[in-house]
């Protein structure tokens, strides 16, 4: 009895053991399938295009590997040299310091108004503010070129009623950009005004209510109560749409082709151009800048809107 007393434990011991490995080997089997496509096609490209950053890889050189050479940091320095590269940057710049804030203030406005002020009809107007987004962005690009043009488009046509004559809205290097951000802003604010109605019904009732009873208004009410609860939902809300802006490609691609005078040319525009000309190494390059840029943008966001605590 004290013999088989002692001996049970370390074999009741063994038995969990052995399952756990068991399952352990089993996730493993089963995860192999997904484990080799993530490597194949996902790691294994990132990898491969940052060493070919530090190559001078072209289009000539795929049937010849042994003939591509390791030039360093030439392709980078090469990069910020390149006055068309730097012109490209500008043009994102603008686009996400103007588009962004345009873009979350105007589904700020439309959740408010959502969530206190329109009563009616209120889910014909969120279906409505969201269908831009769910719509292909090449058809919408499509549709509001031929708004915008000069000779037969409907926004020319309305201000010729009242006597003003609207200009070349993408083929002026003053109103390309700001046609392409205020077209990027109402098709991008709709997946924002969801966002942002759902902190807002986070926000909880009674401190306005109370505040209000002190003599607060709708505007202090909002300023001291609403943006600060809201301030995980514009994080958020506002690091998703900076990477989108900061990658923006579509837009100029069908509206402007990146004219005129390359005022709307964008960095990804500019690396599809040198990928598309066969400057592999120089264009995998622009691609790891842009990705340094988003990566410092958004900690920068998380450390301005992030929590104070």
């Amino acid at each position: 009895m004290t013999a088989g007393s002692i001996s049970s434990p370390p074999s009741s011991r063994r038995r969990p053991d052995r399952g756990r490995r068991r399952e352990v080997v089993a996730g493993y089997v089963l995860s192999l399938p997904f484990l080799a496509v993530f490597l194949v096609f996902t790691i294994g490209p990132v990898i491969a295009s940052f060493v070919m950053s530090f190559t001078d890889l072209r289009s000539s050189d795929v049937r010849n590997p042994l003939a591509v050479a390791f030039v360093g940091v030439e392709n980078y320095s090469k990069l910020f040299a390149d006055e068309t590269f730097r012109k490209a940057a500008f043009n994102t710049a603008y686009f996400v310091v103007i588009g962004v804030p345009l873009t979350m203030g105007l589904a700020l406005a439309v959740a408010v108004a959502l969530d206190s002020g329109i009563t009616r009809l209120r889910t014909f107007f969120r279906v409505g503010y969201y269908l831009p987004v769910v719509t292909s962005i090449v058809a919408v690009a499509v549709v509001w070129r031929f708004l915008l043009d000069p000779d037969s488009g409907i926004v020319n046509t309305l201000l010729g009623y009242v006597g003003i004559e609207g200009p070349s809205w993408l083929k002026s290097t003053t109103w390309a950009m700001p046609s392409i951000i205020v077209m990027s802003a109402w098709r991008n604010m709709g997946s924002l005004v969801i966002i942002f109605l759902a902190g807002l019904q986070v926000v909880p009732k009674e401190m306005h209510e109370a505040a209000a009873i002190d003599g607060a208004g709708p505007w202090a009410r909002f300023r001291h109560i609403t943006l600060p609860m809201l301030r995980p939902t514009l994080l958020f809300g506002g690091v998703v749409t900076m990477i989108g802006y900061l990658q923006f490609f579509e837009e100029p691609f069908v509206m402007t082709r990146g004219g005129p005078l390359d005022s709307t040319l964008s960095t990804a525009y500019y690396t599809y151009n040198q990928f598309g000309f066969g400057n592999y190494s120089y264009a995998a390059a622009m691609a790891y800048v842009l990705f340094v840029v988003i990566a410092l943008v958004t900690a920068l966001q998380f450390k301005w809107l992030g929590s104070k605590d």
